[in-house]
């Protein structure tokens, strides 16, 4: 199912012919959403990590390319999250907490339970590793990664409800800070996933005029590149979740 990152507007407009209460939906206009990277980011790994364990469970004995190809996305999901904690606590929240004083205590627990995820999601690192090599080990695995799932979805819950409407009076409209250009630059500087792995990782099942929309604020190198890196996502991303998803 897309998920409704943006919020979509149906404006109306008259009709061509008719009396002046003729009124018709005009086609839905998607306007952006501040804060957007973040938000995908969030909207990714909820994703993931809700369809890893069956995936986990699904792995047969044998199946060499498929238990590999697992690893390296567990990796490359551990990456994401690495580099959106560590954006997060080295340039965000210095800057709330220079402009917006009375959020640091909030921040001050969410710095802090960013090191306590990243040590669990260490645990479980090792965990699938195990599970990769040996699938009769992997249910009580895929139980560990649905643990760290729920465990995640609480701390992206109150960046979600606590943090970010007060972020809106922080930073003006058009303000880069949390919209994906920001975050495919910060992925760059801090050498992190590449920007066509994220990018397609970040996008997978989003509305596709949203994707126009946020493809819009992006580099045009990006945006004609995105065809391309979609297609080849496709690819793979079918060989990896196909059987977990039927």
């Amino acid at each position: 199912m897309p998920s409704h990152l943006l919020p979509v507007e149906y404006p109306t407009i008259p009709a061509q012919s008719g009396g002046a209460h003729d009124v018709q939906p005009a086609r839905p206009a998607v306007e952006p959403m501040p804060f957007a990277g973040l938000r995908l980011v969030h909207a990714a790994l909820r994703r993931d990590l809700a369809r890893l364990p069956n995936a986990l469970r699904l792995l047969q004995p044998g199946d060499t390319a498929g238990a590999e190809a697992l690893q390296r996305h567990w990796d490359f999901l551990t990456a994401m999250l690495t580099c959106h904690h560590e954006q997060q606590d080295s340039r965000l929240w210095p800057l709330l907490r220079r402009f917006a004083p009375e959020l640091r205590l909030l921040l001050n627990w969410l710095e802090s339970d960013h090191h306590n995820l990243d040590h669990s999601f260490t645990r479980v690192t090792t965990l699938v590793r195990i599970a990769t090599r040996d699938p009769a080990s992997s249910w009580p695995v895929a139980y560990a990664v649905e643990e760290l799932a729920a465990r995640l979805e609480t701390h992206l819950r109150i960046e979600e409800r606590q943090l970010l409407p007060r972020m809106s009076g922080v930073f003006p409209n058009g303000s880069r800070i949390g919209t994906l250009p920001e975050l495919l630059d910060l992925l760059r500087l801090a050498d992190g996933p590449g920007t066509a792995d994220a990018l397609v990782w970040l996008l997978e099942g989003v509305d596709d005029r949203q994707i126009d929309r946020l493809l819009a604020d992006c580099d045009d190198l990006t945006a004609r590149q995105w065809p391309h890196w979609r297609d080849t996502y496709a690819r793979v991303s079918s060989q990896l979740w196909g059987c977990a998803n039927s």
